[in-house]
């Protein structure tokens, strides 16, 4: 059976609960940012390329109000993240008072330290349906629904573009998290639209929203429950040799480069691996152009099989996957109605994704469960809303 995915409002009622609990008093603000799923367009982000992602119902709620002084406390319900499950934060100094101060407050530091105006002292509280470590961007939604929460204590007018507060959230990542990611995931948990993917120039950070609508198709996200860690060495790793490979060509990035450039790598007898990574990233950047259009037309056999060829890539050339994603992708593409799956995320776990026809959701789940070794978790999904202010 898929998750039953809590509504926003539930999430912001059982958010108001444990704020009267630890602050007793209520919640004045509440604001919500949503994860992603990326159609497709994988590590294409950092090479200045294009990404199809779309928001998802899975969202992290903030409430929470200002209060005097210079120390903001928040608390986080998410029991998968490091404790202590409550930090405070000078946010005159831009530090964490705590003396542990565990990895989800960074992403919280991060975005305090580099929000574009004024950050008031305040008390909060964190809930998320986002699932931790599952590639559908926790982190992002921690980011922005920090970003959003801050602009709604500070109140209106607001006149800091969208792309603006996307792109300071990408740096609070970069600088207080470790993680070199790219734009994707900040951009659609701030600027997603329902009914919508939204396509991503990461070269000129523009994006064009594409109408994703049919009764008739739904996504299916499967977790894998594998765990992944990005910011150890492997998504570095992968970054650098992306680098390599451009400067190798003299392009800025590989963005630049053709299919006749991966060749000409092959004929410098450069190492094996930088090939493999470019030709992934060229192939994927030519296959998400042409997946927007697909999607514009409707022509969602195309898009899946786009889809597919999108995962054998990553599974061969960037290696990125592991033996339970592939497995997940087998299993859904053995059931008719199955369109396209693969893929979705940094890799190395997390979790594929697959476009199906309505009517065989139920089939690939029943598949996947009775021929998956783990406990897989399904969450079937239509593009969603990005970041919001809510009404109390």
């Amino acid at each position: 059976m898929a998750v039953n995915i809590p509504s926003v409002e539930k999430l912001v009622e059982q958010a108001q609960d444990i704020y009267k609990n630890e602050f007793n008093n209520k919640a004045e603000v509440a604001v919500f940012g949503p994860g992603r799923v990326n159609l497709i367009g994988e590590h294409t982000d950092y090479n200045e390329g294009f990404v199809l992602p779309m928001a998802l119902p899975l969202v992290t709620v903030v409430v929470g109000s200002k209060i005097p002084g210079s120390t903001a406390t928040i608390v986080t319900t998410n029991q998968d993240v490091d404790y202590p499950h409550i930090v405070q934060i000078d946010v005159v100094k831009k530090r964490i008072t705590n003396e542990k101060q565990p990895k989800w407050a960074q992403y919280v530091l991060g975005v305090i330290a580099n929000y574009i105006g004024s950050t008031p002292a305040f008390h909060a509280v964190i809930i998320s349906s986002v699932p931790t470590g599952g590639g559908l961007s926790s982190s992002a939604a921690l980011e922005v629904s920090m970003y959003t929460f801050l602009d709604a204590l500070n109140g209106p007018p607001n006149t800091v573009m969208p792309t603006d507060k996307a792109l300071a959230c990408q740096k609070a990542e970069h600088d207080y998290a470790g993680m070199p990611c790219g734009i994707m995931d900040q951009f659609i948990s701030m600027m997603g639209k329902k009914d919508n993917a939204l396509l991503i120039d990461c070269r000129t950070c523009t994006s064009t929203l594409i109408p994703f609508k049919s009764p008739d198709i739904v996504i299916l996200i499967t977790n894998s429950n594998v765990k992944h860690e990005l910011t150890g060495s492997e998504y570095p790793t992968r970054r650098k040799q992306c680098q390599t490979a451009a400067s190798l060509l003299n392009k800025i990035s590989l963005r630049d480069a053709t299919y006749n450039d991966i060749e000409y790598l092959t004929s410098l007898n450069a190492d094996e691996d930088v090939v493999k990574r470019a030709r992934h990233v060229v192939g994927e950047i030519d296959r998400t152009a042409r997946a927007a259009e697909a999607l514009k037309n409707k022509d969602f056999k195309k898009f899946g099989k786009l889809m597919v060829e999108s995962h054998i890539s990553l599974k061969n050339d960037f290696e990125v996957s592991c033996p339970e994603i592939d497995c997940l992708v087998e299993l859904a593409l053995q059931v008719p109605g199955v369109l396209g799956s693969r893929l979705t995320g940094g890799g190395f776990g997390g979790c594929t994704v697959t476009l199906v026809e309505s009517h065989a959701v139920d089939k690939v789940i029943k598949n996947i469960v009775n021929n998956y070794s783990r406990q897989p978790t399904f969450y079937i999904c239509t593009p969603s809303d990005g970041s919001k202010i809510l009404q109390m």
